[in-house]
């Protein structure tokens, strides 16, 4: 993890920005048909530079009629303003799997978007 949050901070250490470090808890959850089917926390601290970000930390994950379980996830992203009401982001997601940092077993997920404000 040590390793995704300096590789973060040196690819956006060339901005002229200050960085500014934050907290972020953020849960997901799915439900099937009105029964609660699992869900993750993460509770990551991050960096933030001027357009960038990485953050990381423990992710706790809670699957129905399971043990809970403990592992680590980061995240590094994006957000540009195209114009006055059109923004871009993208975001790489990582999550390791039996609390290893292992790239073989490694899961990876990306997210791009964007958002126009009225």
């Amino acid at each position: 993890m040590k390793s995704i949050i300096a590789t973060g901070i040196l690819l956006t250490s060339g901005s002229a920005a200050m960085a500014g470090p934050y907290a972020n808890i953020e849960n997901n959850t799915g439900w099937l048909d009105g029964d609660f089917q699992g869900g993750v926390t993460e509770v990551h601290a991050g960096v933030e530079l001027g357009d960038f970000y990485v953050q990381g930390g423990p992710a706790y994950f809670s699957v129905a009629g399971e043990e809970g379980y403990v592992e680590y996830s980061g995240k590094a992203g994006v957000g540009v303003d195209l114009s006055e009401k059109l923004a871009a982001y993208g975001e790489v997601s990582v999550l390791t799997e039996d609390k290893e940092f292992d790239f073989k077993t490694l899961n990876v997920g990306t997210k791009v978007g964007a958002t126009y404000k009225f």
